[in-house]
């Protein structure tokens, strides 16, 4: 049954991807700017950077397509944080996951972090308040896109992406979050030994209780802020998160309506936005035993749990622990549908949508000796961006569908 389902969806997407790649460029799919260690390699729908050096120790990435079109952009910035490179210096690590197709999340990954420098040399500092004024920016500036474009693509005010920031700076840690992705700590117990897994983002996902409680609070004139959808819990009967970049038609009344696709449309106008743009954001004094930071998109979180995920970094090497993380995730999958894991890794992109998500995961290690001496610590700039099949940098795809989210 599960491959007649392979080749009946493989041969409805057949033509779609064909023309597709008769529009794509050459570009690289990973921005090896200066300073960067290495572009990552790619292995079929599988990018990855087995290992690298940020300012406080190792790191690993990795990605895997599973959309027509990559929606998961992600990206570690190591070294100064100004514009001025006088300083503070730190490690940022960014994962974008799109949904509706590729745009929000690309603006991301060509935004934010800058915007987060920019703040960072005004204050000369890094805070609450610079991640949040980043954010913000980000998402302001993503919809003035949406505005430019609506009068001949009307189709991208549907486009939005999950937003999952670390920083970390003069020994402290800040995780930013907007959306279902995640990032999760292992600590060392030092009386047993033990890793323990400690999530550390909050997520907005209308799934979750506390989320659905907190929409019905915000909108209390509007009984049907949630409803559930073919046994799935989603906003407006429309999207899962509650929160996020982008996704204008559910921010702006303007960008509800025709030519936006019926599907998107809502029958009752509103006069406030139904889902927000303010991140979620945590600070963490890292201590000597925190050893390592797991940031991942839900793709990975559907098929293991926090500390399945630090169970696997803690007993393998740290070169292509990231890689192994999704190999696992993948493995789960196959399980899921009955199916080998080697016949999984042979369906194409689209197709292997079906099987499951984009993933995305940035591993990044926590040298004691260099975090407890944070404020001195430099090295040269490190820039890398996780991969994915080429596609034209402006192409807005034109399968967008929320209900991917």
């Amino acid at each position: 049954m599960v491959l007649s389902l392979i080749n009946f969806l493989t041969a409805c997407l057949r033509r779609r991807q064909q023309q597709q790649q008769q529009q794509q460029c050459s570009s690289p799919s990973s921005s090896d700017r200066k300073g960067s260690d290495g572009a990552g390699r790619k292995e079929g729908l599988l990018w990855y950077k087995d290992v690298g050096q940020h300012l406080f120790g190792e790191y690993s990435m990795a990605v895997v397509q599973a959309n027509n079109l990559l929606e998961d952009q992600s990206q570690i910035e190591s070294g100064p944080l100004t514009l001025l490179n006088d300083g503070p210096y730190a490690t940022f690590v960014g994962v974008y996951d799109g949904h509706g197709g590729p745009e929000t999340s690309r603006y991301i990954c060509d935004n934010l972090f800058q915007h987060l420098k920019r703040f960072a040399s005004e204050h000369k500092s890094m805070s609450v308040e610079v991640i949040r004024k980043a954010y913000q920016a980000t998402e302001e500036g993503f919809l003035s896109v949406v505005t430019k474009h609506w009068p001949v693509n009307p189709q991208i005010a549907a486009v939005g992406s999950c937003c999952l920031v670390g920083v970390i700076c003069g020994g402290t840690l800040y995780v930013a979050n907007l959306g279902d992705s995640r990032a999760v700590l292992g600590r060392v117990v030092k009386a047993t030994g033990e890793v323990l897994a400690i999530q550390l983002s909050s997520e907005h996902n209308v799934a979750i209780e506390s989320v659905r409680q907190e929409m019905h609070s915000l909108h209390p004139d509007d009984s049907k802020i949630v409803v559930l959808k073919h046994n799935v819990w989603r906003v407006k009967g429309l999207i899962q998160i509650s929160r996020s970049i982008g996704d204008a038609y559910l921010k702006k009344a303007e960008f509800n309506k025709e030519p936006l696709y019926t599907k998107f449309r809502l029958r009752d106008t509103f006069k406030r936005p139904i889902l927000s743009s303010d991140p979620s954001i945590s600070v963490h004094e890292l201590q000597e035993h925190d050893q390592f930071l797991v940031f991942a998109s839900d793709g990975l979180w559907e098929h293991l749990s926090n500390q399945d995920a630090v169970d696997i970094v803690q007993k393998h090497p740290h070169n292509g622990i990231a890689r192994r993380l999704i190999k696992a995730a993948l493995q789960e999958a196959a399980k899921k549908r009955e199916m080998r894991y080697s016949d999984l890794k042979k369906i194409d992109r689209g197709v292997r949508r079906h099987f499951h998500d984009d993933i995305t995961v940035v591993v990044v290690f926590l040298d004691s000796n260099l975090v407890s001496r944070a404020s001195s610590v430099k090295g040269p700039p490190l820039s890398v961006r996780g991969g994915g099949i080429p596609v034209p940098s402006r192409t807005l795809s034109p399968f967008a569908d929320p209900m991917e989210t």
